[in-house]
């Protein structure tokens, strides 16, 4: 069971990244103990519009990996034409693969 500070974590991050998502697509991270999956999606319309993950990837260290996926997912997202995103980090805390994902995807192009 997720302790009380996660629960608060998520749902502070959620709260935030609602309001700012009716504008722009959102870019969602789910992190597994082996894998990192991120996807965006456009709320409005219910559509996943581009997504990459850790599976299909090389081994690596997690870190390395999670900015892999950052600059496949920023190649995938630029061109399908979406550029500016709502990181939505979910319950997980900016630090470590969700940072270094961010990261790469910042430098892949898209802007957060």
């Amino acid at each position: 069971m997720a302790s009380a500070t996660t629960i608060r974590r998520k749902l502070r991050t959620r709260r935030k990244v609602r309001v700012a998502a009716a504008e722009r697509p959102r870019l969602s991270v789910f992190r597994s103990s082996k894998h990192i999956y991120a996807q965006i999606i456009d709320d409005v319309q219910g559509k996943t519009l581009a997504s990459a993950s850790s599976a299909s990837l090389k081994s690596g260290t997690k870190t390395d990996t999670a900015a892999a996926v950052g600059q496949a997912l920023a190649a995938a997202a630029i061109e399908k034409g979406v550029k500016q995103v709502v990181f939505d980090r979910g319950s997980y805390k900016y630090h470590g693969r969700v940072k270094a994902l961010a990261d790469a995807a910042r430098e892949g192009g898209l802007d957060f």
